[in-house]
């Protein structure tokens, strides 16, 4: 009998998984990404290319319905849903980061899953299955795909549209079989390039809301037998041959149901793109050290990955808050400057004098060890030049955020609540309750609105 493909190991596991096979420490870090990614949800309120994508969902949808739009307080369609959320969590750069996989999980996978959860009445344990689920799958398909596929494709836009699949399948309750068609179908439509940071456009928000809403429907059309590639990964004219040259169909199920890839996920510290943080803490770390000051340092070279250069390298001038997320000198200008990279250092300061001074004074090097090291790890090194001539070295092997060096429940709920007073997308007491709903969920025998 011929060996299964990898595509549809993965498939199976999707389709099977069931909660009591997940530990509880996976269920608790599944509940925590939620309440961050709540957050950051919230904070995409009155983002302009989040509420132009949410008006477009909301002209083609229902006025009402079961499944809850974050940001407008009203009810929609699944499929309205999932788009608006994932759009919204993801503008602030403040979502979760799987390491090895370059995978931003957490907002492609619970806007998806949570709509159709409310939609079709489902629990809570079947939501939190469905998002383990969802998980698992898009950071193996992450890391199936390579680091040749991140340099062009932003993987949130591509793995991320199997990862959504994945969990609406699994609230679906498809089978092996229709779980691999709705993985055929989600692969045929995954897309997301880079290019966009060039020139500061909206894409990245259009990418998690296409990743959610093409997994959803790949997902609803396998349940009423539409079908779809059965080797969309490893298949001559797949995933693997289109969009990477360092495809390894193996990592697709690399120890299913013994490694918990959700439970090795980050939460993100700094309000800036993830491949910034190591340097910015490095930086910092330095900093507090030798009890420098941002006007003491001559210059800041950031030994970085190539995949740092590749994303970072094109944003030298940012036009824009968002594309200034970008910028590895504003990052470290505002953290030296300020000694925080948050939303607020962002909306306020991005352009100030000193910040954008001390952002001319940054270079980054490629790095052979760092370079080695990632994607597993995220490796921060930077070298200062104080203007007195001395000459100073720090690195951080584990960024806040990251397993080693995590967020605790404390600073998760208080993230949440600053995201969530950001644009005043909710009160203090409102998101304390959905903090309590989601906490609740593997006792809560159907699934509601967080806000109501």
């Amino acid at each position: 009998m011929a060996e299964r493909p990898p595509g549809e190991t993965l498939a199976a596991f999707a389709a099977s998984l069931d909660i009591e096979a997940i530990p509880p420490a996976v269920l608790d870090r599944a509940e925590d990404l939620m309440i961050d990614w709540l957050g950051s949800a919230l904070a995409g309120k009155g983002a302009r290319p989040v509420e132009s994508i949410a008006r477009f969902a909301e002209r083609m949808g229902p006025s009402d319905g079961p499944s809850e739009v974050l940001i407008h307080r009203r009810g929609s369609s699944p499929l309205v849903a999932a788009i608006a959320n994932a759009a919204a969590s993801h503008v602030v750069e403040q979502d979760d980061l799987h390491n090895s996989s370059v995978l931003h999980p957490a907002t492609v996978v619970f806007p998806p899953a949570l709509a159709v959860a409310q939609s079709i009445g489902a629990g809570g344990s079947e939501l939190l299955a469905a998002v383990v689920a969802g998980y698992e799958v898009g950071v193996r398909v992450g890391e199936f795909l390579g680091r040749s596929h991140y340099r062009i494709f932003h993987t949130t836009g591509t793995a991320g549209t199997l990862a959504a699949a994945a969990a609406v399948g699994r609230l679906l309750r498809l089978d092996a079989g229709q779980m691999a068609h709705a993985f055929g179908s989600a692969g045929t439509q995954a897309a997301g390039l880079w290019e966009f940071l060039r020139e500061a456009a909206d894409s990245k928000q259009l990418h998690t809301a296409h990743a959610a809403s093409a997994g959803l429907t790949a997902a609803y059309l396998a349940a009423d037998g539409f079908t779809g590639a059965r080797r969309i990964f490893e298949g001559a004219q797949g995933m693997g041959a289109a969009f990477s040259r360092d495809a390894d169909p193996a990592r697709l199920v690399d120890r299913l149901g013994e490694r918990w890839a959700l439970a090795e996920t980050s939460f993100k510290f700094h309000a800036s793109c993830r491949h910034t943080h190591p340097a910015a803490d490095a930086l910092l770390h330095a900093m507090r050290t030798n009890g420098l000051v941002a006007a003491d340092i001559e210059s800041v070279t950031a030994h970085v990955h190539q995949g740092a250069i590749d994303v970072l390298g094109p944003v030298v001038d940012p036009q824009t808050v968002h594309q200034s997320k970008f910028s590895m000198g504003t990052v470290l200008g505002l953290v030296a400057v300020r000694g925080s990279a948050g939303l607020a250092d962002f909306d306020a300061h991005w352009r100030d004098a000193d910040v954008t001074a001390f952002r001319d004074r940054v270079a980054m090097a490629l790095d052979a060890d760092v370079d080695a090291a990632y994607p597993a790890r995220w490796i921060g090194k930077v070298a200062l030049r104080t203007r007195d001539g001395r000459t100073f070295a720090s690195r951080v092997d584990e960024p806040k955020g990251d397993p080693g060096n995590p967020l605790d429940g404390a600073e998760i709920v208080s993230k949440a609540e600053r995201l969530a007073a950001y644009r005043d997308g909710a009160s203090g007491a409102e998101i304390r309750r959905a903090i309590a709903r989601i906490r609740a969920l593997r006792e809560t025998p159907r699934v509601g609105f967080l806000l109501a």
